[in-house]
């Protein structure tokens, strides 16, 4: 396991603050459709297994994280979940931030169990931050955040996501204000007993790329939380859309992570590439999606 700033000892914001400082916010995706995996990798558990390990040895020593989508590998039972813990603890021994997207929460034992299995001492994933939805309320984030904090790891709550729904509940007005704005200033109180000393908060906030006014509000409120952004790319969000509410520094840029799935992982024509031609093409799609984003930071 590597021994710099991305081991796990420490505040998560601190290794997170310092991975971005040096790759820039660039996190990418695996989210490993099987029907999108190149041939080449072949099928199944196998094809998934090959293709994302692939994918992170392409990351390795270029960005700061990669964000394994829980779901699509746990949809495949024993096998699946197995190979969920493979990509993880490649990951983070490549020295990659591991994000790992299962948007998890609940209340009590079972909250605290969802926290031990993904960021206790003895987890079985090595993650570095788990997603987690707090719209149970409070209770069912303290089980989460209790655990990253004894342990050096990060929560990164969904506050004002990317999909479409988005509006049907978020933007509900309470007491004269979005929903969402409600659950940001609440996060952010939580989140100020995990500050470290970079000055942000190992509670991430995920705010979506197609919401960037509201990411502006939400950074308002939440001045030390950074944030987690889906929607950059192929769901349309700008990389200056995705930088908002995010910060130019003389070390760099700060203010969390800017994932990309689909266009790093499925560039055009990369499916009927031979192995070189593959890598070049992951290579290429990394260096367009950080190129896209720097430039975009050094208007910030």
């Amino acid at each position: 396991m590597s021994q710099d700033v991305f081991s796990q000892t420490g505040n998560f914001a601190d290794r997170l603050t310092a991975a971005v400082h040096k790759y820039g916010p660039l996190c990418v995706g695996l989210d490993p459709y099987a029907e999108r995996i190149p041939p080449a990798f072949g099928s199944g558990v196998s094809a998934m297994r090959s293709f994302c390990l692939a994918v992170v040895a392409r990351c390795a020593g270029k960005v700061a994280a990669v964000k394994p989508q829980a779901a699509l590998f746990e949809a495949l039972g024993p096998d699946g979940y197995e190979t969920l813990q493979e990509v993880c603890a490649t990951a983070h021994a490549a020295g990659l931030l591991v994000i790992l997207d299962a948007k998890r929460g609940d209340i009590g034992a079972t909250g605290e169990g969802y926290a031990r299995a993904y960021l206790g001492e003895k987890q079985s994933m090595a993650a570095d931050c788990l997603t987690i939805s707090p719209y149970m309320g409070r209770d069912s984030v303290a089980p989460f955040l209790n655990a990253a904090k004894a342990n050096g790891r990060g929560v990164a709550v969904l506050v004002r996501t990317s999909n479409p729904g988005a509006h049907d509940f978020q933007s509900l007005l309470v007491d004269g204000a979005p929903l969402y704005e409600r659950v940001a200033a609440a996060m952010s109180d939580m989140g100020q007993d995990v500050i470290g000393a970079s000055s942000w908060s190992s509670l991430m906030f995920v705010v979506g790329a197609t919401a960037p006014s509201e990411a502006v509000r939400i950074r308002a409120i939440a001045p030390n939380s950074p944030f987690l952004v889906p929607g950059y790319g192929a769901q349309g969000g700008s990389a200056a859309d995705a930088l908002s509410g995010f910060r130019l520094t003389s070390q760099g840029v700060e203010g969390g992570l800017i994932n990309a799935s689909r266009s790093v992982l499925f560039p055009k024509d990369a499916d009927s590439l031979a192995n070189s031609a593959w890598e070049a093409s992951i290579d290429a799609a990394i260096k367009a999606a950080q190129d896209d984003l720097a430039k975009a930071a050094a208007a910030l």
